[in-house]
Formats: structure tokens, C-alpha cells, sequence
């Protein structure tokens, strides 16, 4: 039996698509799918995305973009970040295409040249000399999820660079951006959390027309009954006041279901459910109101259990929670479905 399993419905990811396309009113969508697609399959959620109208693909490494590139021949594949010399010319042989934030600029493969306009972090202060491999300008928002204002002040930064070079591709939007600041579409938009349907915003999703891609199920493994005094877990940190059912669910740290998350609800046999105690590296336990037979359904993720919420009890972001899923065969089972 899997300890758990991670389904992924590519119908949303088609869904969230539209959705994007609709609010870019005219740019181009550029899916990003770093880190295994914020850990939903890089492979699977391209195609979906593909499919659906996004016209290029972003990743963080050479690596990934070759993953890519192996299952989509004649795709744009942009890769994000900072590249070896050995890389460059691994890229090159493959027909990508990289973000380059410093010189030299590699020749014999298009480049598209990031700025730094706030973010403080990869990116030219200043344009450089652009040469014939240069086919697009880009930079990176800091704030577009809250301080709107800084991100206004980086798009108008932005904003005077591409009016130099009006024939080269300008992208600057993020997921954020591309919902809620129109004059951040430029050519294209880079969209990565929403094309999962999670929030940006660390919102319902569905106030964006966004639709969680992920749903993450377990069971429980065992089920006890805590007299009065008794305790679950390390450091006794639930201590039963009164005769209290609790279920083990064989999913923990090591899954992803991060050890900050005590407090924080699933769902037991259709009804939510508080975590208790302390989460162990493979499972932990919830507070039942009945005894419940083993192999009970548990949804960590999905059924109206948001990942956004997780995160707030966790003092993080969603980004963080699903890029730690673990998927691999040894840990979990992963279903491709098409709803």
C-alpha cells in the first residue's frame, strides 16, 4: 500500500490556463514548471499547459529544461537561472534559451536579458550592450503578491528599459502581476503558482477563477482510544483531558506534511479534522469524534482542504508546502488524471 497518493488533475491546469489567458487580455502565458513543477510533474502540467495556449516553457536549471526538452521537441524552453560554461553549451545543442544577468553574454543562443528593478538578486543594474543573441528583456517582481506600490515602481523601471528595444520580447509578470496589475502584461507573463491553481495571494484560489490541480490522500493506519493523562506522539504535546479517539495517518515530514503543521485540519471520512500532537518523520495523528475503522479515507490536500490554509499554520507559503511533497514511488503514489 503507497502512504499515500498524489492525484493530478490536468483538466485544471487546461482550466487555470484559460483562466490566465483571460486575464492577460492579449500577452502571451509562459508556464513555469521549476522544482518538478512546483512538485505536480514538470512533464504532464507542460503538456496540459501546451495544450491549453501557453506558448513557453520556464524552468530554474539546464537540467530541467532538458527533462523538457526530451518530451517536447520544438517548444520554448526558457531557463531562469545562473548557468555553467558547460551548460551553455549543453543548452545550446538542446535549442534553449537563457536568462542571462551578467556578462558576457554566450553567443549562439538566444538570451534574454534580465534586470534587476527591485528584487535584488540576479539581474544588470543598468542595460548592457545588447547583442544579436539578445531576443528578449525581462525582470522579477518582489512585491506583486502585496506592496503594490514597489511593484508598480518596478514595472515604470521596466517599463523605460523595453521601450528602448520595442521589437525584443518583455516579459515581468508573475502570477500575481498577470491577476491583479494590467500594466505588468507586457509581451508575456511568467506564471507558475496559479497555473496550479494556489493562490498567490495565500487566498481561496477560487476568488482568482483558479482551481486546485493536486489532491494528496492517505488512510488511516491506526486507530486508539487515549484514556484521561495518556498522550500522542513526541513531547507528549496532546494530552487527552478525556476519553479521545485519535487516527495515525502514515504520512509525515519526510512525505512533506511539514512538523509545524499541529493545528491545522484534514479531512477524516468526509468531516474536517484537527492534527494533534507533535507530526512525526512518517505519520501523525488527528483528534477523531468516533472510533473509525482502518483504511478510512484521509485528504491532506484538496476536498476543501486548502494548501493556502496549511501554510498559514505553518508561518509559510504554498509554494514552499507543495514544492516538499515527496512523490517518489518509494513515499507516495502519483495518479495523472484528466477530469
Amino acid at each position: 500500500m503507497p502512504r499515500s497518493e498524489l492525484t493530478i488533475d490536468l483538466g485544471a491546469v487546461r482550466r487555470n490556463v484559460r483562466t490566465l489567458l483571460r486575464a492577460l487580455g492579449g500577452s502571451e502565458l509562459w508556464a513555469v514548471l521549476k522544482a518538478d513543477g512546483y512538485g505536480h510533474g514538470a512533464v504532464a502540467v507542460a503538456g496540459a499547459a501546451l495544450g491549453a495556449g501557453a506558448r513557453a516553457l520556464c524552468v530554474a536549471t539546464v537540467a530541467e529544461g532538458l527533462d523538457l526538452r526530451r518530451e517536447f521537441h520544438e517548444a520554448r524552453v526558457l531557463v531562469l537561472g545562473p548557468v555553467s560554461n558547460r551548460e551553455i553549451a549543453e543548452a545550446r545543442e538542446a535549442r534553449l534559451e537563457l536568462a542571462v544577468s551578467e556578462e558576457p553574454i554566450p553567443e549562439g543562443i538566444p538570451v534574454h536579458v534580465k534586470l534587476d528593478t527591485g528584487m535584488g538578486r540576479y539581474g544588470f543594474g543598468e542595460l548592457p550592450v545588447l547583442t544579436r543573441e539578445v531576443v528578449g528583456l525581462m525582470s522579477h517582481l518582489a512585491t506583486a503578491d502585496g506592496d503594490l506600490r514597489f511593484a508598480r515602481l518596478q514595472i515604470e523601471r521596466f517599463r523605460a528599459a523595453a521601450n528602448l528595444y520595442p521589437t525584443l520580447t518583455a516579459h515581468v509578470a508573475n502570477s500575481a502581476a498577470a491577476l491583479r496589475i494590467p500594466e505588468s502584461r507586457f509581451t508575456a507573463a511568467r506564471c507558475g503558482i496559479a497555473l496550479y491553481g494556489l493562490s498567490p495571494f495565500g487566498s481561496d484560489p477560487v476568488e482568482d477563477g483558479l482551481e486546485p490541480v493536486l489532491t494528496w490522500r492517505s488512510e488511516l493506519a491506526a486507530v486508539r482510544l487515549l484514556e484521561p493523562g495518556e498522550s500522542t506522539g513526541y513531547g507528549r504535546r496532546f494530552v487527552a483531558q478525556r476519553p479521545t479517539w485519535i487516527g495515525i495517518v502514515p504520512v509525515g515530514y519526510a512525505d512533506g506534511f511539514r512538523r509545524d503543521l499541529t493545528g491545522t485540519r484534514v479531512r477524516v471520512a468526509g468531516e474536517l479534522r484537527p492534527v494533534i500532537g507533535t507530526v512525526s518523520m512518517d505519520s501523525f495523528a488527528v483528534e477523531l469524534d468516533r472510533r473509525l475503522p482502518l483504511g478510512t479515507p484521509v485528504t491532506l490536500i484538496g476536498q476543501g482542504v486548502r494548501a493556502e490554509d496549511h501554510a498559514k499554520v505553518a508561518g509559510t507559503i504554498t509554494y514552499e508546502l507543495v514544492c516538499g511533497i515527496d512523490s517518489r514511488a518509494q513515499r507516495a503514489r502519483r495518479v495523472v488524471v484528466d477530469a
